[in-house]
């Protein structure tokens, strides 16, 4: 079969005979891809950020598709179901899948300490193919998919599996009130997300911090929101304090992650050098500019080792901070409500569709944010017919 195949930082080839997953056990579905979608995190093991990322593996957790097969003791989807298969690998038994933390899964990634098994992201992730390809193998099948609405787009049921839900309990997690002033860092697709999810939690004003204008000026529109280029600013954290009359931001949120800008010893310390876990820029800016007593939510990936951040900040100020890879499961049901309701639009965000077959194109294109892109996502030939 064609799949996405990783051969080292910045590089990506197509692979055109990448055997075909099967069925390993009686929990297992195999799923032919529709659409699968490169996420901003796909972007850190593209650049060489993420430890044990193996050369020849294949990425995407972001994927919908079509039931092929099923293992013998599937029963909650049938072979011809469209599914949404969220980018958590979760077993559903464990006593984390129980409390709701899909993403801290303790089955399906044993040997980690903190995150559950994740499709297509690296062995620290539990080692699973992923969905860039026209067949993915999706382990315990009576937990993770869900069949999608028959009033679904597809285009808005891709972004369910991600990007939608980490924007969403990015906004849930920072526990907003009615009026609250929330400051989002990052306008790539989840920052977008993000602040268009604080509006429904109530949220008085939302700001976008980014550095990238075409996307700046995508979120305004998008969101409802105010966005400011933070390199026209003399300081991010300043503007922030002055703009809320020097009592900071109700809530911040970290939607960047290990690659932000703006600093140049995070750079170098993070993104050059690797001495610590990526560039913790932004999240530096998230503590520094929140109020006292205020929420920090963190979605932004970074790596299992440490960061450089002010804690000592985090204890004076009082500041809680809630971070956590989103739980899709738990979320999915009121998303789709959402969705139906009009009050997101995924499919909005999409701006390039790329057959699977030109992914090393893709991938470029969205690393060096080329062409005006938002969110690319990657069709198979199956799907093209």
């Amino acid at each position: 079969m064609i799949a996405m195949n990783y051969r080292g930082p910045y590089r990506v080839r197509v692979d055109r005979d990448k055997p075909m997953p099967r069925i390993e056990h009686p929990g297992d579905a195999i799923v032919r891809v529709t659409r699968s979608c490169i996420c901003g995190s796909d972007l850190h093991l593209y650049h060489g950020l993420v430890p044990d990322t193996r050369v020849g593996t294949t990425f995407g957790h972001e994927f919908i598709g079509v039931v092929e097969e099923v293992g013998a003791e599937v029963t909650n989807i049938k072979v011809g179901d469209n599914v949404i298969v969220p980018f958590n690998v979760a077993c559903g038994k464990c006593v984390f899948c129980e409390q709701g933390l899909f993403g801290n899964c303790h089955e399906s990634n044993p040997q980690a300490t903190a995150v559950g098994g994740i499709f297509g992201y690296s062995h620290t992730a539990g080692g699973f193919d992923g969905g860039q390809a026209e067949y993915v193998r999706v382990p315990y099948a009576n937990v993770g998919p869900m069949v999608i609405p028959d009033d679904m787009d597809h285009d808005d049921a891709v972004l369910l599996t991600d990007v939608v839900p980490t924007g969403y309990q990015a906004a849930e997690m920072a526990a907003i009130k009615p009026g609250d002033t929330v400051v989002v860092f990052g306008a790539g697709p989840v920052g977008i997300m993000a602040a268009k999810s604080a509006w429904l939690f109530g949220a008085g004003r939302v700001i976008v911090i980014d550095h990238i204008e075409y996307r700046l000026e995508f979120v305004k529109r998008y969101a409802q929101c105010e966005a400011y280029n933070f390199r026209s600013l003399e300081d991010p954290v300043l503007f922030i304090k002055k703009t809320t009359d020097w009592i900071g931001a109700d809530v911040c949120i970290d939607a960047v992650g290990c690659e932000a800008a703006g600093s140049a010893v995070q750079t170098i310390t993070g993104r050059k050098l690797m001495l610590q876990a990526g560039s913790a820029t932004a999240l530096h800016w998230a503590i520094n500019a929140v109020k006292k007593g205020g929420v920090v939510s963190i979605v932004g990936v970074y790596g299992p080792t440490a960061n450089l951040i002010p804690i000592g900040n985090v204890v004076n100020k009082g500041i809680t901070l809630r971070a956590n890879q989103a739980s899709v499961k738990r979320l999915l049901p009121r998303l789709v409500e959402h969705v139906r309701a009009g009050r997101i639009v995924p499919r909005e965000i999409i701006t390039h569709r790329v057959p699977l077959e030109e992914v090393a194109d893709a991938y470029h294109i969205f690393s060096a944010k080329l062409d005006n892109c938002i969110k690319p996502i990657l069709i198979p030939p199956s799907a093209r017919k």
